[in-house]
């Protein structure tokens, strides 16, 4: 659940708490805050910082993906944009969603700095003398002229020509200091969605309909729950999974549903694998495994980029957080590195490193047929790592870092060091962490 927005906890106080605290603010004060989106926004509704290029938003229905483009649109329009491209699907789709939609690009601004729009010109006029036009993948041509600062594909994922649209507004997105563009869209398999996601020059926020329950009806949440919670469609539409099978793939999507549960009660020990990135910009792959009467649960996945003292803090986190038995790392990268790297951060993490000395596939295929065996399950949804386990194939260069850390903990705790996994192991056997040894 994504941290809660100060207008949400406003939401949540008693009536009365909530108009004594109103109460204090002026007429003028109240306008302004209607208007407030670092108030009213979760943290994943902001501009991330840093210098990217693109920000992809990849996420459910309802979680205020259109709203959260306008009002980075704003932001743009108030630190000098001056040319902005609308990419919609159809004609309808611009017009009734980003630019005339209850949170399209007129209706979030203050009352006396609405914008103008020109519907047969296609053109919204700001108060700053910026301007958007707005575009159509029916007619993706009208994109190879013009020029752009700013971009806004709204559900890429649903354009009549995903790939030429795209090109063609980021062939033209090329003028002032900082051109950027956003994508929001509710996830398909499509090979340009996923190399935007794995760019690293850009930067990806993930979410699903429930992050944003404080601006849902009950009843919606409901129907929701009740006809697709556990379906294929729902892992896309509610969960924003990348719902894509590799031929060949070892791991199915109908095997993960069929084993899937809400609740694994009390679990006798639990396991942190971790697959540590190869390179500075990787993903260190966190998933933590538990078991109980000889079945395996997947109760999370804490995979992160960042430093490796970000990583490593995010693993001993994870520990803490589930009171896991032991960590379990692979050392092929950088020896003793990974060991030396999470001690870092605490020197009493009992970490048990595991050395790849057969391919992935000898590891992957015996935590595989678990899972066909109805042995391991995820405890809800894991919508990045299960991307990774029913697309990648045995054989394939890439080295999926999720996928690696549930095969290490898995083979941790289900199987231990049997000779067929190719697997040979070093670090203590016993950990003794909660009980200060």
């Amino acid at each position: 659940m994504s941290a809660q927005s100060p207008a949400s906890f406003l939401a949540s106080l008693p009536v009365e708490d909530r108009q004594r605290i109103l109460s204090y603010l002026s007429p003028q004060a109240l306008t302004e805050l209607q208007t407030d989106w670092k108030f009213w926004s979760r943290p994943e509704q902001r501009a991330p910082p840093g210098k990217w290029r693109t920000w992809v938003l990849v996420a459910g229905r309802g979680f205020g993906k259109t709203r959260t483009a306008t009002e980075w649109i704003r932001e743009r329009v108030e630190n000098d944009a001056r040319r902005i491209a609308l990419v919609g699907r159809t004609a309808a789709d611009v017009r009734d969603t980003m630019i005339e939609g209850e949170s399209g690009v007129l209706n979030i601004w203050p009352e006396d700095l609405r914008p103008i729009y020109e519907p047969s010109k296609r053109r919204v006029t700001f108060h700053t003398g910026a301007i958007a036009t707005g575009f159509t993948s029916e007619k993706p041509d009208q994109l190879r002229g013009p020029e752009h600062d700013t971009v806004w594909f709204d559900e890429l994922a649903a354009f009549i020509d995903p790939r030429y649209t795209y090109d063609m507004a980021k062939f033209g997105c090329r003028i002032g200091d900082d051109p950027r563009m956003i994508v929001t869209t509710t996830p398909k398999p499509l090979a340009l969605l996923k190399e935007l996601i794995a760019d690293d020059r850009n930067v990806v926020t993930r979410g699903s309909t429930y992050d944003n329950l404080a601006n849902l009806s009950i009843d919606f949440i409901e129907d929701m729950r009740r006809m697709y919670e556990g379906t294929t469609i729902g892992q896309q539409e509610i969960y924003a999974a990348i719902l894509d099978e590799a031929p060949g793939a070892l791991w199915k999507r109908d095997l993960l549903n069929q084993t899937r549960v809400r609740d694994c009660g009390d679990l006798d020990r639990i396991v942190v694998g971790v697959d540590p990135p190869a390179t500075t910009k990787g993903t260190c792959g966190i998933v933590v495994v538990g078991v109980t009467h000889g079945h395996g649960f997947v109760i999370a996945d804490r995979s992160r980029q960042g430093t490796p003292k970000q990583w490593a803090q995010a693993v001993a986190d994870a520990f803490t957080d589930f009171k896991a038995d032991r960590i379990v790392a692979e050392r092929n990268q950088g020896g003793d590195m990974v060991e030396h790297t999470i001690h870092s951060i605490d020197e009493k993490l009992p970490v048990k490193l595991v050395h790849a000395s057969r391919g992935k596939r000898t590891r992957a295929e015996p935590i595989a047929a678990l899972y066909e065996q109805g042995k391991i399950h995820h405890v809800g949804l894991f919508a990045d790592l299960e991307d990774q386990l029913c697309s990648w194939v045995p054989g394939d260069d890439d080295s999926p870092d999720r996928l690696d850390a549930l095969v290490w903990a898995c083979t941790e705790i289900l199987l231990g060091s049997q000779p067929i996994l190719g697997v040979s192991v070093g670090g203590p056997t016993q950990a003794s962490y909660w009980r200060g040894g």
